[in-house]
């Protein structure tokens, strides 16, 4: 179902390189301070504009900024493998596939999307430290991608000269049965992890993402969520270590950056304070079978009562129990109709599974023959839209089925939606066209966990998630106008049914239509940072500002530092 695996380098976490002195770090950071006392986003503004304006055409400039850009790498990072092997110009025969391999929204791949400069692809620690340095040398903005499966692109696009530092070839995972945990390296994908541990144990899992071509960096360090959250919570909170490079080119772990720092890339997004090179995830215990069934409703089969009711249930019903559903605008003998299916992941065999069902929630009349045991390899693959029988080799495929335009958005609601409101919701799906809605329970260990336990805010008291979803096909300036107001106008239309002061959202679903930030300002920063950190934003901040205070690491919803 999935393409053919794809070879790329392994990184072992053990015998990395040392880091380089950082006395050649600090030195080369207190000369860009001395040379000017502009800001650095000013700064890498200015030197990227006169790189460009220097040159006759922009292959020349990207040329010119490339041979400075290899130069600076050689010099400071180890000499195997050479820095020139991991980096692409815009001439380079192998720049568009490097550049369009990791793409997951085709909405930012087009002819008019600003392009990198310089596509970085680190096999070793040292690059990663080299190119921090060389970065601030040449005077690029840098983004740092993982996986790709950033909904607005914000790790591979910039309206300012730029470069990717592209982690795909940081995949090494190390799984530890003794202890019951394992290093995963940023550009390890989730299929990849959930491999990796099956093979060493059937009963040993990860509570994650259902999409098994994300990568761990951007995954987790969003906070990272799955159909095990309402047993094991997220991602984040099974992390016990990590390792980043910080602004001064410095390999740090839990001990080394200390404990403001690890809460910070635990939820609060990695790429606004360094460059995530792993994390050390605590494994969780997954019964030998699990049970999994897809039931589908359209209105006149009753969905609107059994959604009402799936709201009253699903953050209460047994910890082992995930039940999400999607709602989505369909056509059914000629008539435009909601279909609502109920998706599930139970930690427990089909028995005890209809007996939660018929005491709990009995209206979605769930029968034996809806449900399929199974190993919980197998529901991953399951979730993943393989087809029944798949290879779990499929999950070490790192290429997507396809590639579509898309949009996403969130939301958090706290009190059940009424029947007559989700009436008129569906009125309104139906006459916007193609958007749909999941929504993700909550409840069980979410609502245990304090919200300022980690970064990541959103715990008790929400009933759901709500993702919005339009994905489209056909290209032009006109169906991306229509499809990007149809999923605008269905966000607006909930604004009644969901939280509020601030109106949260979720940071992995990364939606540039709450806010962005031209100055790095914290006013402009809290606009969106409210909402996806709710009242842990300005811990982030002084966070930001101890650890980037120039403000190197930074996109257009990062964290500003205090000025």
């Amino acid at each position: 179902m999935h393409g053919a695996r794809r070879k790329a380098h392994l990184v072992s976490l053990k015998g990395s390189p040392t880091p380089l002195p950082i006395e050649s770090y600090n030195k080369e950071v207190t000369n860009m301070r001395t040379a000017s006392s502009a800001s650095v986003p000013g700064l890498v503004f200015l030197l990227g504009f006169l790189l460009f304006s220097s040159s006759s055409s922009s292959c020349e400039a990207s040329d010119s900024v490339y041979d400075t850009f290899i130069q600076c790498l050689a010099n400071h990072s180890d000499p195997s493998p050479p820095a020139s092997s991991v980096v692409y110009n815009q001439s380079n025969s192998s720049y568009t596939t490097v550049l369009q391999s990791h793409i997951r929204n085709r909405r930012f791949n087009t002819s008019s999307t600003p392009k990198p400069l310089i596509i970085v692809t680190p096999l070793v620690e040292s690059h990663i430290q080299a190119a921090i340095l060389c970065s601030k040398n040449v005077g690029m903005e840098m983004k740092i991608r993982s996986g790709g499966h950033d909904y607005d692109g914000l790790s591979y696009i910039s309206d300012i000269p730029f470069f990717i530092l592209d982690l795909f070839n940081l995949r090494a995972i190390d799984v530890n049965i003794g202890d019951e945990t394992a290093w995963v390296q940023a550009g390890a994908t989730l299929g990849e992890l959930y491999y990796r541990i099956w093979e060493k144990s059937k009963l040993l899992g990860f509570p994650a993402g259902v999409c098994p071509t994300v990568a761990a960096g951007g995954h987790i360090s969003g906070g990272g969520y799955g159909n095990m959250l309402r047993k094991y919570g997220l991602s984040i909170d099974q992390v016990v270590d990590a390792k980043i490079v910080d602004v001064n080119g410095r390999i740090l772990d839990r001990k080394a950056m200390g404990e403001d720092l690890f809460w910070a890339i635990r939820g609060g997004g990695g790429s606004s304070f360094g460059v995530i090179l792993a994390y050390k995830i605590k494994l969780v215990a997954v019964p030998e079978t699990v049970t999994v069934f897809r039931v589908e409703r359209s209105l006149d089969q009753n969905a609107t009562d059994l959604v009402y009711k799936w709201q009253l249930v699903a953050d209460k019903i047994d910890n082992d129990l995930f039940i999400r559903v999607l709602l989505q605008p369909v056509t059914v003998n000629k008539k435009r109709t909601i279909r609502a299916s109920f998706v599930s992941l139970f930690l427990g065999d089909a028995a005890r599974l209809l007996s939660v069902m018929d005491k709990d929630f009995p209206a979605l009349g769930l029968k034996k023959e809806d449900c399929m045991e199974m190993s919980w390899i197998e529901s991953v693959l399951y979730w993943g839209s393989f087809d029944n029988g798949t290879s779990a080799d499929a999950l070490l495929s790192r290429t997507p089925d396809s590639v579509n335009f898309l949009k996403r958005k969130s939301d958090y609601v706290q009190t059940p939606i009424s029947k007559d409101g989700l009436e008129w919701m569906w009125k309104k799906m139906i006459a916007i066209g193609k958007t749909g809605l999941v929504f993700n329970p909550y409840g069980g260990r979410m609502s245990e966990i304090p919200s300022s336990e980690t970064a990541f805010p959103h715990r008790a008291g929400n009933i759901y998630k709500i993702q919005y979803s339009v994905n489209w096909s056909e290209e032009g300036e006109e169906a991306d106008k229509e499809y990007m107001t149809q999923i605008r106008r269905l966000y607006s239309y909930m604004t009644p049914f969901v939280s509020k002061s601030p109106r949260g959202s979720f940071l992995n679903y990364r939606d540039v239509d709450i806010g962005v930030t031209k100055t790095w300002s914290y006013d402009e920063g809290k606009v969106y940072g409210a909402k996806y950190f709710m009242n842990n934003f300005d811990r982030l901040v002084k966070v930001k500002t101890a650890v980037d205070p120039t403000n190197f690491f930074r996109n257009k919803q990062s964290i500003p530092p205090l000025k």
